[in-house]
């Protein structure tokens, strides 16, 4: 006997209590679940909307397409790759197809829904982490039976089931929270491209800063390339000024002039961001009469000391690698002085000071510490709405948010990625700055940007002034290129770690020796950029070769000898393909 059931819903109504016995009666092989794919419901037709040249060049390419074809939207901030989205989807869904919408953020997720909601006219599904259990599994079933008609999820997101897949969209595309860093490592944009040519569907990649290797593909013709070069509507690029902060007094790091262009802005009747990529209240705890700082017990060594962060007013110290948390002491440990000062600005510090500057506006700190509740972003953004105000965070406010009350960013601090070690850092920095100066300015009204500096002649803040972030991919291809670096070439990472520092040194040495005869260049075994981390000493071996296909076959015969190794079982080892972070 086969009996339909429309939902689960309708079986609580219907049979109250269904869920035990049946439970009991398949488990004895009595009866067996179908599923049932239903028939499209009518697709419903976009609102109005008047695209421009580019846009509407876009929405044909990708309307046009037949079977896999990746496409890269390439649009500077503010130039209606949203739209573009919405007309594709509409006409997925109008020949009766599933639409997958991937963003790299929770955070976005309640915004982008609720401008779905509207322009479809269909129920739009939500798949992230921080939905229950049974909400994420009945979302995951809808998608199998074909219900959900358009499914927007953050990166595990890019594993739902679309029987009837039409469209898979990668919004952001160039975001690092598309990694998975740990468990299974995969990025969810080069997954989702595979799982698009195994369905035979379009893929959009959207982006104001693509990555560079989504750039290197499309220059190779792997992918179509779609431009938007200007805002939609009436608005205008924001003004970009450095300003040089060196000799300059600063109050929980702003200047004196920033500060008097935020109350310009707020007079104005605008909304302020201001920009600070480093949660907490101060980086560093320091004693100022001895010079003791308060380091991580867990994650230091005696080459390098991780300092912990100054949290709740100077009240809490944390570590930002590994967690641990323990009150600030109430003097110095060394020299019993009461002198310990919070040295650097958080965004604590920083919201702190601006509520006493500014006492008439409210003053919002978005970070990880103030959105830990669920949609906890979206009621900020509420809170605010379009009054004057000022709002302070970290990049989680770089990602894609609409704010047309906008018309000034203050980026605090840029220094640090001025200087790092990661050859990709200065790509991360320009796409940061880029993407956080995209925020002012949306609307009618103008947008300004002002970059805290102590290093104003800095090569990448004059290219990225004069050219834009086309510039800086450019010249960074080329130092890519010149140096073997990806995406011309492919990198693996072997990493191990271990209470004491031998049994990584062994494992990897052993690894190397397994290595060897492969057409691959092998760099360690070297001790991890962050060579302690709670608890645990870090070592790596760098694996890379010019080509995809040598790296992966060694990979793949060497991967049983070294899981068959003695050494491989006194550690804890992963192996990261095209790492994102040589952390």
């Amino acid at each position: 006997m086969l009996v339909e059931a429309r939902d689960e819903d309708w079986l609580d109504a219907a049979l109250p209590g269904w869920r035990v016995p049946l439970r009991r009666l398949r488990e004895r092989g009595l009866v067996e679940r179908v599923v049932l794919a239903e028939a499209p419901a009518p697709a419903p037709l976009a609102a109005g909307f008047s695209p421009n040249p580019e846009q509407e060049a876009a929405i044909a390419a990708i309307r046009s397409a037949t079977g896999f074809a990746p496409f890269l939207l390439d649009g500077v901030t503010g130039s209606g790759k949203t739209e573009v989205y919405l007309q594709a989807i509409a006409d997925c869904l109008a020949r009766g197809r599933q639409a997958l919408v991937l963003v790299p953020e929770i955070g976005l997720t309640p915004q982008l829904l609720g401008r779905f909601q509207r322009r479809l006219g269909v129920p739009v599904h939500v798949l992230h982490s921080g939905l229950g259990d049974g909400e994420r599994a009945a979302t995951w079933m809808a998608a199998l039976r074909g219900q959900a008609r358009v499914v927007v999820g953050t990166r595990s997101a890019v594993f739902t089931p679309l029987p009837h897949a039409g469209l898979i969209v990668v919004d952001e595309e160039h975001d690092a929270s598309y990694k998975q860093f740990d468990g299974i490592r995969y990025h969810a944009r080069d997954f989702a491209i595979v799982r698009a040519r195994a369905l035979g569907v379009p893929i959009v990649l959207g982006s104001a800063t693509p990555a560079l290797e989504t750039l290197h593909n499309a220059r190779s013709g792997r992918f179509s390339v779609l431009r938007l070069p200007r805002r939609a509507g009436l608005a205008q690029p924001p003004s970009v000024r450095v300003v040089d902060v060196r000799k300059r007094p600063l109050q929980a790091g702003l200047s004196e002039q920033a500060l008097e262009a935020i109350a310009s802005a707020l007079a104005a009747g605008g909304q302020v961001l201001v920009f600070r990529n480093r949660r907490g209240y101060a980086p560093v705890l320091l004693c100022h009469d001895c010079g003791w700082s308060a380091h991580c017990p867990r994650c230091s060594s005696e080459e390098r000391p991780t300092p912990m962060t100054v949290h709740a007013h100077g009240k809490r110290l944390q570590c930002h690698h590994c967690g641990y948390r323990k009150p600030a002491p109430p003097a110095c440990p060394d020299c019993a002085s009461l002198a310990l000062q919070p040295q650097g600005n958080g965004t604590e510090r920083i919201e702190e000071a601006l509520q006493a500057r500014f006492p008439e506006v409210p003053v919002l700190r978005i970070d990880r510490g103030s959105t830990g509740h669920r949609d906890a972003l979206q009621r900020h953004f509420d809170d605010l709405g379009a009054r004057p105000g000022i709002l302070v965070g970290t990049q989680m406010l770089a990602k894609g948010h609409d704010l047309p009350n906008l018309t000034l960013v203050v980026v605090v601090g840029i220094d640090e990625g001025l200087f790092s070690a990661d050859f990709r850092s200065g790509e991360k920095l320009a796409q940061l700055l880029v993407q956080v100066a995209g925020r002012a300015g949306r609307a009618a009204r103008a947008g300004e940007v002002l970059l805290q500096t102590h290093h104003p002649e800095h090569a990448l803040l004059q290219t990225l002034l004069r050219g834009g972030y086309p510039a800086f991919a450019q010249a960074e291809l080329a130092q890519r290129e010149a140096a073997g670096l990806p995406p011309f070439a492919h990198m693996a990472l072997l990493r191990a770690e271990a209470r004491h520092a031998d049994p990584p040194q062994q494992f990897l040495q052993a690894a190397r020796q397994a290595l060897q005869g492969f057409a691959l260049e092998v760099s360690g075994p070297l001790p991890a950029p962050m060579p302690r981390r709670a608890g645990h000493v870090r070592a790596q071996l760098v694996l890379c070769a010019n080509a995809r296909g040598p790296l992966h076959a060694a990979l793949q015969a060497v991967m049983p000898a070294l899981h068959a190794l003695p050494e491989a079982r006194r550690v804890r080892w992963s192996l990261d393909v095209d790492p994102a972070d040589l952390y």
